[in-house]
């Protein structure tokens, strides 16, 4: 068994559902897969003196977890009063119409479409709930709309799918972009060096608790990927489909066309820049 404290970002090992943080309660919901590993990770969060509620991400459009979470909130003495979305994915945001539905909360987001309220999120915002503090910050890349929400009280970033707490992500091509994406990195990298941050709740696996390591991981990782690909297309690997197989070989095939996805990132990423 390999010692979780020697893997990247040092991930934190025992149940996933529960507290995280002094001011973050994961509520797991039932939708694992390849792709959304144990599940997508529901965040309550608040002040451990207040009874307001901030839920990040309700998740999936599943009845049970939506009621699920907003017991949690009660059995705390918490009421829900804000719920905010990290990016537009369903596993993410398909239940948070319902869940407003049954907390009375609005939903900010950074995408229009997804919000329920005059209020969205953007750069630099600032959401106060109950003392509770949270920075928005801009991570697109996976996505044209995800966001990350720094916790300064914690330390802690929640990262949506930008980090995962087991393994990687993808850029979902054509909207998520190779370039954003590294930018993005950049930008967590800083609130680990700069801002002492060295925890990442994730959107999907467990917690991590070397937030900078776990960016230099996806650094590198992303560096070598596209060494890779580059290295296929002057090989004579044209399409992505063939690229994926050259390059992922070593994945599992059931996550290959995540990978095209982000194969068709990386090739647009090369000759943006005149590499190939």
């Amino acid at each position: 068994m390999t010692d979780a404290s020697a893997l990247p970002g040092r991930p934190r090992g025992g149940v996933l559902s529960g507290p995280a943080t002094a001011r973050a309660v994961n509520v797991l919901a039932p939708n694992p897969s390849p792709m959304t590993l144990d599940g997508t990770n529901t965040w309550l969060l608040s002040e451990p003196d207040s009874d307001l509620a901030v839920v990040v991400d309700p998740g999936p459009l599943d009845e049970g977890h939506l009621r699920h979470v907003v017991g949690t909130a009660e059995e705390a003495g918490k009421r829900v009063a804000l719920t905010l979305l990290t990016h537009g994915h369903p596993d993410h945001a398909e239940g948070a119409a319902r869940f407003a539905e049954l907390t009375g909360t609005r939903v900010r987001a950074l995408d229009p479409a997804l919000r329920l309220g005059d209020e969205g999120l953007a750069a630099g915002d600032v959401v106060r709930v109950g003392g509770l503090e949270l920075r928005v910050v801009p991570t697109p890349g996976h996505t044209s709309d995800s966001l990350c929400f720094h916790v300064p009280a914690d330390r802690a970033v929640l990262t949506g799918d930008t980090i995962l707490g087991r393994g990687t992500t993808m850029v979902a091509h054509p909207d998520g972009r190779l370039g954003d994406y590294l930018d993005s990195l950049r930008r967590l990298r800083s609130l680990a060096v700069d801002d002492g941050v060295h925890t990442v709740l994730p959107g999907h696996g467990p917690v991590l608790e070397d937030a900078q390591g776990a960016v230099e991981y996806y650094l590198a990782h992303r560096a070598n990927r596209l060494a890779q690909v580059e290295t296929a297309v002057e090989n004579g690997y044209r399409t992505p489909a063939e690229v994926v197989a050259h390059v992922y070989a070593d994945v599992d095939r059931s996550l290959w066309p995540a990978a095209e996805l982000s194969v068709r990132a990386q090739l647009d990423y090369l000759r943006e820049h005149g590499l190939i």
